[in-house]
């Protein structure tokens, strides 16, 4: 009897202690927000998404000629400079928020009606509406056929963001991803700014020597993020190390997958690249060239 009751003691010990390490207690503020409640319309999307950007939509498409979305899409990409601006501006303008962050960036603040941690949180969720807004981008490629752009590296790089940035808000304290997730939307300013102007016709592309530096760019913010990870992890702070891993292990999928993208496409002699892929995950504009583009 003694043993069995020091088994069920064990038993729960380790789920507690597994628990603990990969989520934190569910905050009910978030819960009230849309996508939020729990995993299941989340899952959805995602599924959704992968359904047809794999197989409805490429399916549907087979007899159909490529629909025309320039238009469309340079709204579209309006549409991301504004958002994306608008989250990095609302942060570097709230300088309370910069107090609080460096206060309990390693030590989640209690889940109260604090409204410090209610502006971080809410510009999280922002963010996180965001990431699933960018899935568009895959939508669009369907749409115009660029059945050579759906590459792994894309896919999963759009559904990663998705995933990660949803778990890190429901179960990871929105506050600790706040300065990852603004630097991403930085990046992503920049980039769609590319592909806007580059969407205004052959000179203006012309003029866009800086095109590789985007992808440069998105490196740069994985390496910063597996520094930002790693130091949460190195202080010991009231965190789950569970789930830290398996970001920082996501992030070193998204840095080996980029940098192979990056070597393939321009660190060729230019004898060895007889075509040129396009930066991975954001929408491209539409012209002559991109039509020869390849990406294995």
């Amino acid at each position: 009897m003694d043993t069995m009751k020091l088994r069920v003691h064990s038993s729960h010990d380790i789920f507690n202690h597994t628990k603990h390490n990969v989520t934190v207690d569910e905050d009910k503020m978030v819960n009230s927000w849309f996508l939020m409640s729990n995993p299941g319309p989340m899952l959805t999307v995602l599924a959704v998404y992968l359904l047809f950007v794999l197989k409805i939509g490429p399916r549907f498409m087979s007899s159909r000629k490529p629909f025309q979305l320039k238009t469309i899409m340079m709204f579209y990409n309006v549409f991301q400079i504004f958002c994306n601006s608008y989250i990095v501006i609302a942060f570097l303008l709230h300088t309370e928020g910069h107090q609080y962050l460096l206060k309990h960036g390693c030590q989640p603040a209690d889940m109260d009606s604090n409204v410090l941690r209610i502006d971080m949180c809410v510009g999280y969720w922002r963010y996180t509406i965001m990431k699933f807004i960018d899935l568009i981008d895959t939508v669009f490629f369907v749409l115009r056929k660029k059945n050579s752009h759906m590459t792994f590296l894309h896919v999963y790089h759009h559904c990663g963001m998705a995933l990660f940035s949803w778990c890190c808000l429901k179960y990871f304290r929105g506050e600790q991803g706040v300065l990852l997730g603004v630097m991403n939307c930085l990046v992503h300013v920049i980039m769609y700014t590319y592909y806007f102007l580059a969407g205004l016709g052959e000179e203006m592309r012309k003029r866009l020597w800086w095109k590789k530096y985007i992808t440069t760019i998105q490196m740069g913010q994985f390496c910063i993020g597996l520094v930002y990870i790693g130091s949460l992890i190195a202080f010991g702070c009231n965190l789950p190390k569970g789930f830290s891993l398996f970001w920082a292990f996501n992030l070193v999928i998204f840095l080996a997958l980029f940098l192979n993208f990056y070597n393939r496409t321009y660190s060729r002699k230019p004898s060895d690249a007889k075509t040129v892929a396009p930066t991975p995950t954001p929408t491209q504009p539409d012209t002559e060239k991109t039509d020869k583009q390849k990406v294995n």
